[in-house]
């Protein structure tokens, strides 16, 4: 049809004396040429299928990007197990990415920006910081990358992210209190528990849920609850020396609401002479709480299952790319390890949570 079309435009061209000469026609002839190639070329194109979309894609193609608050503790190595173990099993690539301090905000940010400029499929994120890390999750959410909270929550709408992976921190405060009231005999005692970090929603809920559970037994008193420990194990020894500097002589137990914390309380009684004299109660396991739960230095561990964690997280946003409607929150479960039942299951296998082998 095109060939014909060109061929009566050049005949009419040729009657109507546009074509002078020799040369004019074959001008004409090549320009013509052309616009047959380029009406070829753009119907060819129109008859290609569509690009592929997300929705199109099978799990083979996907990219995650799993950012925990931090990268050196065992509770974070656990996690990225989890999601690597899930990643393999639907043939998804996993990129384990996160702030070198645990209280970097800034630093959490950028990584999360980063993997927005990279476009990653998915993002899963353990928010340092409940209202910090807000913007970035709504800035993801209008960019169409889809992001799954884990270990912390967010205080934000629901509708920004797809669902909130993580222990019941509340109800493992509430045990840890119950197990502390249950060492000291629920008779009398005094308590301080020392905090975690500011704007860490995981374990504030793991605080109030401990106190208010502790007002259930009157004869208990709180001495301290308003200081802080920060990320790491060595400024939690010095808030624990300031504390013991305090209330050395008064303290029955210490509450404690992460491995770094604990491990830096733990440190400071050592130092002192008070480990196993004044009762320990924490949160996650280490190579050495384990230890020290055994030598009756740690009177309990709450235990989350942060394999299981990283792994439902990672499930969790695949099944949202395919369609599926996941639960708003799912409880990874939260459990009580003592010197007692360490060594039955499934204690004994969250208190040695595995870890990705570098």
């Amino acid at each position: 049809m095109l060939a014909w079309s060109f061929r009566r435009a050049t005949r009419l061209g040729a009657s109507r004396g546009q074509f002078p000469s020799k040369q004019r026609q074959t001008s004409t002839w090549i320009r013509g040429c052309g616009l047959m190639t380029m009406c070829f070329l753009v119907t060819s194109l129109g008859c290609q299928p569509p690009a592929e979309t997300k929705t199109d894609k099978d799990d083979s193609t996907l990219h995650f990007a799993v950012v925990p608050k931090g990268t050196t503790h065992i509770f974070w190595q656990s996690v990225k197990h989890g999601a690597e173990k899930a990643g393999q099993e639907i043939d998804a690539k996993i990129t384990f990415r996160g702030p070198s301090k645990e209280n970097d905000r800034d630093e959490q940010i950028s990584v999360v920006q980063g993997f927005l400029n990279a476009k990653v499929d998915g993002i899963l994120l353990a928010p340092l910081d409940a209202d910090a890390l807000v913007r970035p999750v709504k800035e993801a959410s209008r960019a169409g990358v889809p992001v799954v909270v884990f270990d912390s929550g967010l205080n934000t709408d629901s509708g920004d992210y797809v669902s909130y992976v993580a222990t019941d921190n509340l109800e493992g405060g509430k045990l840890a209190a119950q197990t502390m009231a249950k060492s000291l005999g629920e008779e009398s005692g005094k308590v301080i528990v020392l905090r975690y970090e500011k704007g860490s929603e995981s374990t504030h809920q793991r605080e109030e849920g401990f106190l208010a559970e502790m007002q259930k037994f009157p004869k208990i008193e709180v001495l301290s609850s308003d200081q802080y420990a920060g990320s790491t194990t060595e400024s939690a020894i010095d808030k624990a020396q300031a504390l013991l500097n305090r209330f050395g002589d008064e303290v029955d137990a210490i509450y404690t609401v992460c491995e770094p914390t604990a491990e830096g309380v733990l440190r400071a009684l050592r130092e002192r002479n008070l480990a196993g004299k004044v009762k320990l109660v924490t949160f996650d396991s280490s190579d050495s709480l384990r230890n020290a739960l055994s030598a009756g230095e740690v009177d309990a561990i709450v235990l989350q299952d942060p394999v299981a964690m990283g792994y439902q997280a990672v499930k969790t946003m695949a099944a949202h790319l395919r369609g599926e409607t996941p639960e708003a929150f799912i409880d990874t479960g939260v459990f009580v390890a003592t010197a007692e039942n360490q060594d039955e299951e499934p204690y004994a296998r969250l208190l040695s949570p595995a870890i990705a082998s570098d």
